[in-house]
């Protein structure tokens, strides 16, 4: 069964055409169903250089690609957001926080829609902070819940507070999780992240630039995280899985811990450390695209 992008957006179907703008991107310039219609999974990520990197690691796991190769920006014409593909495979910056992140789905949402895409996938992939957890280990998303551990997404439209769901699918997860089982290099758990607004204040920290509490009331509140299931914080998940659950599309987050906030705020591990911690979300997302297309 074809299941197509659905577009909560009547007003689109007057348009002569649509300008992607943040990708430099039209449906008067670029033919959309032969640029991107044969895709089927979407990694998105914050980093435009780990997305590069990760279309050429998906291009060698699945045979597609030479080492060594070198994948074009196919939004070169703009410095917003990078993406990159390879056969049905399409990777995407989204910057960091909330906002970029929302921009970059109501563009990407568009494209898969013009190209006629079906059946998608879409998962993103990136670092957090642990909570509870080695540095290291990855979680794979339930839901996503707010700084008050709410499974939702919150936004002011119109003057008026709109209240989305931020579930993500749960066979994915299950899907994801059982990945990770087979291949056996690294720690993984299934649990709910905490998605906020900044990374100092937001998350708890004690060295921002400001703070006006201490520690004990910043523990107090990481372990009350931990009893509401939070095992990661980091600052796109909520808006990601409510923008994927309004358009029908199948979403997964799936976040590597760079530390352990009950120990600390600032991140210590050594570069080459965090380079291969970094690896793990595209390792398990890598087998899972290869397991989906039959290639394991």
């Amino acid at each position: 069964r074809e299941n197509f992008i659905c577009l909560c957006n009547p007003h689109l179907e007057k348009m002569k055409e649509d300008i992607l703008y943040h990708f430099a991107l039209g449906t008067g310039t670029h033919d959309f169903p032969s640029l991107f219609g044969d895709v089927k999974f979407v990694c998105v990520g914050g980093s435009p250089s780990r997305m590069k990197s990760f279309i050429a690691y998906i291009a060698e796991e699945l045979g597609l690609g030479t080492p060594g190769s070198d994948y074009p920006n196919i939004c070169a014409g703009t410095d917003r957001y990078a993406m990159y593909k390879v056969g049905p495979v399409l990777s995407v910056s989204h910057g960091m926080g909330i906002p970029s992140i929302s921009i970059m789905l109501h563009e990407l949402i568009k494209l898969l829609h013009h190209a006629k895409c079906s059946n998608i996938t879409i998962i993103r992939i990136g670092t957090s902070g642990g909570i509870g957890l080695e540095p290291g280990s990855v979680v794979i998303t339930r839901q996503s819940v707010d700084a008050t551990f709410k499974p939702q997404f919150e936004q002011v439209i119109l003057g008026k507070t709109v209240i989305r769901s931020t579930d993500l699918d749960e066979q994915l997860a299950k899907e994801l999780m059982q990945c990770s089982k087979e291949i056996n290099q690294f720690n993984t758990v299934v649990g709910n992240t905490m998605c906020t607004l900044d990374f100092y204040e937001g998350q708890g920290r004690l060295d921002g630039a400001i703070c006006l509490y201490n520690e004990e009331e910043k523990l107090r509140y990481l372990k009350e995280a931990y009893d509401a299931g939070v095992r990661n914080i980091e600052m796109e998940s909520s808006v990601f899985a409510a923008m994927c659950n309004l358009s029908g599309v199948k979403a997964a987050v799936v976040c590597v811990t760079l530390l352990n906030r009950l120990e600390g705020d600032q991140i210590s591990s050594s570069h080459d450390v965090l380079v291969e911690y970094q690896q793990r979300p595209q390792k398990l997302v890598g087998y899972f695209i290869k397991k989906r297309l039959a290639k394991v």
